[in-house]
């Protein structure tokens, strides 16, 4: 078996192969559409307005589709859309891998196409199904892939590198041999679009970055973080000592003693790749009484029942996410005092607008 390398799957007891083309597929912006790919078995794209779609529809009818339901986007931008779609419908295939990701819990899942292209009434309106088999995390793969799955794209082939790795990570073997190059991007002859597509890949690969390196810092630094970007809003804190804190790691309030209001209990738990869920909610609001104000970041997230214990809670409670960290800190950036800088150093980027 000399240029393939195989891994078995744990629930069939199938052989997937690490050399089927891979393909990368978001899950909508932010996100939106992982719990649904991940619950119900698929990968979708498209967009609502252009309607059923054929996978022989050829490349003029279908920007003329599009065109004709976004007259208002840019003819370079609606371009680079038909262009996904087409792919999706034309080149991917039947046994290919796929690949998407969760920014919130920062997870990778793969799986394997096992249907062709069905529209469905959406969104996505356009999907294949996926039989999930793998997970990686992000923080387990190293730079260069992690800039590789970077793209802006809806669509796209990972290299043979980024997926060599991301198949060795998930199974915990040793890097398998990859034989297929990756697909060229498809070609965008307007100078408008790609700048469009440039810009955004680019604010994207840093958010991730940011991300990234907050997802470095150990547990101590995590807290000072928090404790700074709540300085930075205004706020006096304390951060409590190493050690048994009963639930509460960080408080903060207009004059730091808990005279004025808000006062402001805060929680961190920086644990990457696991989620919080209700139980852990519910821990932390014992105890909390009328006026109090609660914040809980948990840096793996949150499940659904912890997100459904907080909006139920009496107390004003706030989850944050390692995402919302991320904007909070970029938002806040200008404000930090210098420790909490040294934290995370970033660097303004300016870009071309207009």
């Amino acid at each position: 078996m000399s240029g393939c390398s195989h891994f078995r799957d744990g629930h069939q007891g199938e052989l997937v192969t690490a050399n089927k083309r891979l393909w990368f597929i978001r899950a909508g912006r932010d996100a939106a559409f992982f719990d649904a790919f991940k619950a119900e078995g698929y990968v979708g794209i498209g967009w609502d307005k252009v309607g059923p779609l054929a996978p022989d529809l050829s490349a003029d009818e279908l920007e003329a589709r599009f065109a004709k339901a976004y007259p208002e986007d840019k003819e370079g931008t609606r371009r680079v859309w038909a262009a996904q779609v087409r792919r999706f419908m034309r080149d991917v295939e039947q046994g290919d891998s796929a690949v998407t990701y969760d920014p919130n819990e920062r997870i990778y899942l793969l799986g394997r196409i096992e249907s062709g292209v069905e529209n469905r009434a959406g969104p996505p309106p356009l999907v294949r199904r996926v039989r999930w088999t793998h997970h990686v995390l992000r923080n387990q793969l190293s730079a260069a892939t992690r800039n590789g799955l970077g793209s802006i794209a809806t669509l796209f082939r990972p290299s043979a590198e980024a997926t060599a790795e991301l198949w060795a990570q998930a199974v915990e073997l040793e890097r398998p041999v990859a034989s297929l190059p990756p697909t060229p991007a498809p070609a965008v002859d307007s100078d408008e679009g790609t700048e469009a597509v440039l810009r955004e890949e680019q604010f994207e690969k840093a958010e991730q970055f940011i991300e990234d390196r907050i997802a470095r810092l150990n547990w101590s630094e995590m807290q000072e973080l928090v404790a700074g970007i709540l300085r930075a809003m205004g706020y006096r804190t304390r951060v409590a000592a190493p050690g048994a804190d009963r639930g509460v790691d960080i408080f903060a309030s207009p004059d730091g003693l808990g005279l004025q209001e808000p006062r402001i209990f805060c929680e961190v738990k920086h644990r990457v790749g696991e989620s919080m869920n209700s139980q852990s909610i519910r821990a932390f609001l014992g105890g909390r009484k009328q006026g109090d104000r609660c914040l809980y970041v948990s840096t793996g997230g949150f499940t659904k029942d912890a997100r459904y214990e907080a909006d139920r809670s009496s107390v004003p409670l706030r989850l944050l996410t390692l995402s919302d960290l991320r904007e909070l800190l970029v938002e806040q950036y200008e404000n930090l005092d210098a420790e909490t800088r040294a934290l995370v150093p970033l660097k303004k980027l300016y870009w071309p607008v207009g």
